[in-house]
């Protein structure tokens, strides 16, 4: 009985007004139809998985007009994890694309009901976000400041307002807590068979009890699906199959890598209250205490996030239907004691049921989306770290429109498929990883979050060299990075636990870095960066570079070109640095976790050609950058070869000896905008140049450097970096890159009619660099990317990034500015004098500080004078 009464959204659809019945109502296929029913022998797309993600594609598919897609279900549809969803609809989200997504379900939800007749028991509740701590109210006017520009009301509220909203709860120990009154509870199995429901009225045709064998494929092109019940001819696959969505990815001949694992997770429901509780009552969050509260038939229900999650199913052998799993109320007592301090009276109520669901989780806590890299046409929407509600329509939204028009309407590179490489599914880093994710769903987010799981995947040959000297790491893409140098005089314990919304203990030591760069010399070991060579035994390496990148790349050989990979509007796909080898050899230097997304842009468009050899060398060079004025003095001496400017120019590369070694890449660029050299060398000699270089620029003054060294210096240079500021949304004209873009350089080019016509229209948003002026480095909080910019009062866009510019002594951010119309609300043309007439301030956690606005770079940090053309006007690397 208990159990009918947990499950009796999923059981009312499969009696009364259930899927069957409606499915033989509407021409769908009922589950007691389907075995006699044959499938088709061909569609445009096949869907695998009818939970939530599944049937929000469907839906939204056929919205835009593709009608010949077909959905398979295993075994019921909305009995996979949609089923056991708790269904609380939460837009209170720290990345502004899930904000964006959580804010459009939320509509769409809402309307379900009306377009399709089916009820899903949406009810409009609120949430409460509660705060026991300083930093966590600090993480919520973060988010509130974010939620308010985008239009979702929210406000910072006391605890006796708490108090107040839910007259249930415990808040003597708050500090004060956010307000999201929009938010809603929804039922999630019923939402999917809404969506079902509509997107079958709309043609889709839909089969469960049907099982997906393997996905076809062809010359690295998906072809068809095989299943228990036949093939099906198609175009398009989408594995929206959650928790079996990697051994679905693995089972092709071709195999598609979707990092993703399952956890146990509990929540416990309880009979009504004496009173019930109104179906209005807020949802609580206690992210302090790791715990949900929501409303349930008048009683309870409440899960959240342990310390210590089960991870289950490593081995592959998850249920077909997912059933309730064992109870474990040992494992949940933490919870439960947390359940109890913020509500004491719950102690009277009877508990009936403690539900155990898995719950699918990813290496980053972002969900999955997007084209597989190796086979075109398949496409992915999975693992959705406990919010798939939140996130079902919205997804579903932008993966639809990224097949019907090749890109979907935001940057949703935060959560592509191809930020992660076949590296990240490894059974046991996928196992070890989501038990440190789980808990930090509810752990503070403060910025620049390290995990500590899956480390040291990928390293340099210098990894423990540097690690001795006191190294501080963090991983990109699964490359350990030197964020920068411990002196052996610190306390490294102390420096561990600098996580904080103010001034961090590693102040000194970058600013010591920084200094060090600009007065003598420092190496950087930036090996992560990803490297190809691409090379012809004919013209076809220059041809197919010059209609990829919109640079001119026909220069003669040992110049270094920085241009952009675009895509048809002009947005860019990749920012990087080209230099050519040879005439028919070129060497390309790109982000760090650009590996995966930049090889699938290049094979996409390479002919398939046997004169043409790409092949990525990321493994075959350590990479050294030697930043300062002291660098010429230490490779000359290493190289017995003049190094000036006059012999060696900027942005020139050529092969040289360095010490013994040979064969030694030598570019006379730094990424930061200082002089200096990278090095990229054979990884067999980059002990022996490493050693060499230290032992030689000791009487220089060298130091090592890490990464945050060099963030500091390409902030006050204004240079934009991929991935944070730049995006495929964003042109180069939009970020002061037109020397970048060669328009008449005799060859089109993708994305050059983009350019062209907005160089005739203007463009509507300007890369822009802020400093802030009524700022107090030491007592203030610092700003690290998201905050909203305004001007005039007015809110015109958010920062990208931002660093402390040590020479300027002030906090530098870098974000875009956007001209709405403030009659109408439309976005108008963004011209300089449109910059320069404004007073603007930025919003730190909801408190605003005055900056000023710079187009340019301020001329005075320009203290070595170079040619303007040779000038790096932005750098090319992630955070």
């Amino acid at each position: 009985v208990m159990f009918h009464r947990l499950l009796s959204v999923v059981r009312r659809q499969s009696s009364s007004r259930g899927w069957q019945k409606w499915s033989s109502a509407r021409g769908g296929v009922s589950a007691a139809e389907v075995h006699s029913v044959a499938l088709p022998a061909q569609a445009q797309v096949v869907i695998c998985g009818g939970g939530i993600m599944g049937t929000s594609v469907a839906y939204h598919l056929s919205k835009m007009g593709w009608k010949d897609v077909v959905l398979l279900e295993q075994g019921r549809l909305a009995a996979g994890s949609t089923r056991f969803c708790a269904g609380i609809l939460s837009t209170a989200r720290h990345l502004t694309i899930e904000q964006k997504m959580a804010d459009y379900s939320n509509k769409l939800y809402q309307q379900l009901e009306q377009e399709t007749g089916i009820q899903t028991g949406y009810v409009r509740t609120g949430s409460i976000f509660l705060a026991q701590t300083q930093d966590r109210l600090i993480s919520l006017k973060r988010i509130n400041s974010r939620l308010n520009v985008i239009g979702i009301p929210s406000e910072i509220v006391s605890p006796k307002r708490v108090a107040e909203l839910h007259p249930l709860l415990n808040v003597h120990d708050l500090v004060g807590a956010l307000h999201v009154p929009e938010d809603a509870v929804v039922s999630s199995a019923d939402v999917a068979l809404a969506l079902a429901s509509a997107a079958s009225q709309n043609g889709v045709q839909i089969y469960d009890r049907t099982s997906l064998l393997h996905v076809m494929v062809k010359k690295g092109q998906v072809t068809g699906v095989e299943t228990d019940k036949g093939q099906i001819q198609c175009q398009y696959f989408v594995n929206c199959a959650g928790q079996w969505a990697y051994e679905l990815g693995l089972s092709n001949e071709e195999p598609v890598s979707i990092p993703v694992h399952a956890c146990e997770h509990f929540y416990l429901l309880t009979r009504p209250w004496e009173s019930p509780l109104q179906s209005n009552t807020a949802t609580v969050v206690d992210a302090d205490g790791r715990i949900y509260i929501r409303n349930w038939q008048g009683g309870i229900l409440s899960g959240g996030f342990e310390k210590n999650p089960k991870p289950i199913f490593t081995e592959g052998k998850n249920q077909l239907e997912i059933q309730n799993l064992q109870e474990d109320w040992d494992h949940f007592e933490p919870l439960l004691s947390s359940l109890l301090r913020r509500m004491p009276d719950l102690g009277s109520l009877e508990i009936v049921k403690l539900v155990n669901c898995p719950e699918t989780f990813t290496p980053d806590m972002r969900c999955i989306m997007g084209e597989s890299p190796s086979v075109q046409g398949y496409f992915v929407l999975a693992g959705m770290n406990s919010a798939g509600l939140s996130f079902g329509g919205g997804a579903g939204r932008y993966l639809a429109e990224w097949m019907v028009h090749g890109y979907p309407s935001e940057s949703v590179w935060e959560l592509d498929l191809k930020r992660f490489g076949a590296l990240q599914s490894s059974r046991t880093f996928l196992r070890h990883r989501v038990m440190e994710v789980m808990p930090l769903l509810y752990d503070l987010k403060v910025p620049r979050w390290d995990f500590q799981t899956g480390r040291q995947l990928r390293t340099s040959p210098l990894y423990d060299r540097l690690d001795a000297q006191g190294a501080r790491w963090m991983e990109k893409h699964g490359f350990e990075r030197p964020k920068y140098f411990v002196p052996p005089d610190k306390d490294l314990l102390a420096l561990e636990q600098s996580k904080t919304f103010y001034k961090p203990d590693w102040f000194e030591i970058v600013e010591a870095e920084v200094k060090c760069c600009k007065e003598a010399v420092c190496v950087i070991d930036m090996s992560s960066f990803t490297k190809f060579e691409i090379t012809s035994t004919g013209d076809q390496a220059l041809e197919i570079l010059q209609y990829l990148f919109s640079n001119d790349l026909d220069v003669p050989v040992g110049h270094i070109v920085h241009t952009g990979m675009l895509n048809e509007s002009g947005g860019y796909e990749n920012d990087c640095s080209i230099a050519r080898l040879s005439k028919r050899s070129f060497f390309m230097i790109s982000p760090t976790d650009q590996q995966v997304h930049c090889w699938a842009w290049l094979k996409k468009y390479m002919p398939e050609d046997s004169n043409l050899i790409l092949e990525d060398v990321t493994w075959k060079y350590t990479a050294l950058n030697l930043i300062g004025p002291r660098a010429v003095d230490v490779l000359s001496e290493l190289s017995y070869a003049p190094m000036t400017p006059d012999h060696f120019p900027s942005l020139f590369c050529k092969e040289m000896s360095v010490g013994y070694a040979n064969g030694i890449r030598v570019m006379s660029m730094t990424h930061t905008g200082e002089p200096g050299f990278m090095l990229y060398i054979p990884i067999e000699y980059a002990l022996h140049v490493y050693n060499e270089v230290m032992s030689v620029g000791q009487k220089y003054g060298i130091r090592n450097a890490g990464y945050y060294a060099l963030r500091s210096l390409r902030i006050e240079k204004f240079f934009a970096f991929w991935g944070q500021d730049l995006n495929t949304l964003t042109t180069p004209l939009e970020c002061g890159r037109e020397s970048r873009v060669k328009l008449d350089k005799g060859v089109d080019f993708i994305g050059r009619a983009a350019l062209l016509e907005q160089k005739q229209n203007g463009v509507y948003k300007r890369l822009t660099m802020f400093i802030l002026d009524d700022h107090d480095t030491d007592l203030d909080l610092w700003p690290w990317w998201g905050e909203p910019i305004y001007r005039n009062g007015q809110y015109v866009g958010k920062t990208t990034s931002s660093a402390y510019g040590y020479t300027l002594e002030r906090h530098v951010c870098l974000g875009f500015v956007h001209n709405f119309s403030e009659d109408t609300g439309e976005e108008q043309v963004v011209t300089a004098d449109f910059i320069n007439r404004g007073e603007y301030e930025i919003d730190i956690a909801g408190h605003r500080f005055q900056a000023k606005a710079k187009l340019y770079p301020v001329p005075s940090l320009f203290t070595h004078k170079r040619r303007k053309d040779d000038m790096e006007l932005s750098d090319v690397h992630g955070k």
